[in-house]
This record gives C-alpha cells, sequence and structure tokens, in this order.
C-alpha cells in the first residue's frame, strides 16, 4: 500500500462500521493510516507526524536510521549534541575532591591512596609490591597531589587537552585513555623503581592527552609545531626540576601516543576490534610491567 493511500475499509459480515481494526490493537476499528507505511492505527497508537501520523514502530525505525546517519569523528565517535567535556568536568572535580580530603581532612591518605611500593623495616612488602590487593594505587595515585600549585597545573592541562580529545573520541575512550595512560606511567615507574618509590599527580594521564593530541593533530593534518613545542616544554621540566616523577611522565606519554593511535588510525570497517586490541594491549603491557617489575623485587 502506498504511503499516502487511504486506509481501505475491509468487507464485513454486517456487523461494525467496515473500517479495519489497528495492526497493533485489531479489535479497534480505524480510519486513520501511518502516513509512512499505511497500516491502520488507532488514536493510542497515533504520533504526531510533519504529515498525519505515523505508528510508533515507523517512529523508532526513523529515529534509528537517524542515529546511524548522525555524522562520526575520525574516532568513530558520534559528533556530541550536549556538553562535551562532561568526562573532562567530572574528572577535575574528582582531583578536587581528593585533593581536599588528602591535604585538609586527614594527610594521612595521601599514603593509603598515593603510589607507593617498597618493604617495612622488617623486610615486609608494603604498597603495590604487596601484590593485587594493593594495585589500586595505579589508579587512586592519579588522583593525589602534593600541593596546590601540582594540582592546579595537572587540572589547567587536562581542561586544556581534555575537551577537544572527548568530542573526538567520544567519553568512553577518552576516559580509558585518561585512566589507562596514567595507570602505564604509574607501571613504568614501578617497573624501574618498585622497592623503594612514592608518586603522586595525574601528570602520566596528562602526558598521555598530550601524546594522543599529536597523534590527532597527525591524522588530521594540522601543522605539529605547536603541540611539539609544548610536549618539549614538558619533557624539559619534567628532567630537570627536582621532585618529578619523570617516568609516570615517560609511561603515560607513550602509552596515550600507542592508544590514542589505535583508536584514531583504526579503520572504519574494523574500527571496534582495532580499538579495543588497542585497549587490550595496553593492560597487558601494564599487567606485564607489573609482573616483571614484582619478579625484580629483593626477596
Amino acid at each position: 500500500m502506498h504511503p499516502e493511500e487511504p486506509v481501505r475499509p475491509t468487507p464485513t459480515d454486517g456487523q461494525g462500521s467496515g473500517l479495519p481494526g489497528c495492526h497493533r490493537h485489531p479489535e479497534r476499528e480505524t480510519g486513520v493510516g501511518c502516513t509512512r507505511c499505511g497500516r491502520p492505527i488507532c488514536p493510542e497508537c497515533m504520533v504526531p507526524a510533519a504529515v498525519g501520523f505515523q505508528c510508533p514502530d515507523c517512529v523508532r525505525g526513523e529515529a534509528a536510521q537517524q542515529a546511524r546517519q548522525r555524522p562520526r569523528t575520525t574516532a568513530g565517535a558520534l559528533l556530541t549534541l550536549g556538553d562535551g567535556a562532561l568526562v573532562t568536568k567530572v574528572l577535575i572535580g574528582i582531583n578536587l575532591l581528593v585533593f581536599l580530603l588528602t591535604q585538609y581532612v586527614d594527610q594521612v591518605w595521601q599514603i593509603r591512596l598515593g603510589m607507593g611500593s617498597g618493604a617495612d623495616v622488617f623486610g615486609n612488602r608494603i604498597g603495590v609490591a604487596a601484590g593485587p590487593a594493593e594495585w589500586y594505587r595505579l589508579v587512586s595515585g592519579m588522583f593525589v597531589h602534593a600541593g596546590v600549585m601540582h594540582i592546579l597545573m595537572n587540572m589547567f592541562s587536562l581542561w586544556v587537552l581534555g575537551p577537544q580529545l572527548e568530542r573526538v573520541l567520544g567519553r568512553w575512550r577518552f576516559l580509558a585513555l585518561y585512566l589507562l595512560s596514567g595507570v602505564a606511567g604509574n607501571a613504568f615507574g614501578y617497573l624501574l623503581d618498585g622497592a623503594d618509590m612514592f608518586s603522586v599527580g595525574a601528570s602520566g594521564a596528562i602526558f598521555g592527552l598530550l601524546g594522543a593530541t599529536a597523534v590527532l593533530f597527525r591524522v588530521n593534518r594540522v601543522p605539529m609545531q605547536p603541540v611539539i613545542a609544548l610536549l618539549v616544554v614538558n619533557l624539559v621540566l619534567t628532567f630537570t626540576l627536582n621532585n618529578i616523577d619523570w617516568r609516570a611522565h615517560l609511561g603515560g606519554l607513550v602509552a596515550g601516543i600507542a592508544i590514542g593511535a589505535g583508536m584514531m588510525y583504526a579503520p572504519r570497517g574494523r574500527r571496534g576490534l582495532v580499538q579495543g586490541l588497542a585497549l587490550a594491549g595496553a593492560v597487558a603491557a601494564i599487567l606485564l610491567m607489573l609482573l616483571i617489575g614484582t619478579a625484580r623485587l629483593p626477596g
């Protein structure tokens, strides 16, 4: 039946009005048809359209088709219609809350949440070295900061780099990039100096975002001089200033480049598979660094 063709009455045995029944509620006679598929619809099933009414099935199908046709970014994320920096704002909020807890409520939480590893005076392993039960520090240590300037610098960098990457990658990919970069930085530090270390801060994750931004610029053929200059400055500061964990910075940077490349260079036809493998590869590398770092510990 043509969508604009009126619904034709069906023959009856002399009872009723001779009108067809709604295709979803056959017991209800109706003279109105869906302007899209032509099937009869009762008042309960009528969804107002630009012209006439449509049935609920056609409305759902049209919405799904529109979602499929929405433009996507180079990483496969749907273009954001709302707040394109929601995850960035949430991460900043969590960092600030943890900072208030560890600096002004009870500073003991710095030790409890920080990325620490080593042995006590009795030779017992503590922190990450104690085993998987303490591996939460790889994540929690990313949200602990040593002072006001420390958190201000990291949160400013997150606000500058985060929204752009979040819009390109989508919220979940961006969150995975941030967390895995930070964890990889901490795991790299543990690999090199797990016998005696204590590190805090989101710098590993920030360097991961910086590495992914470089990949983004490369993919979109944007002049890379600004991001290279920013990267060089940060690396110079990393290796020249005291009390900066260069291991977390370097590990996060490498992880960010690798994950960003896997997400943004993934071919459209196999995008999900390639991006999943990139994330799985990052997790595998982190586990490998933890196992090797633990095996190298004395005792």
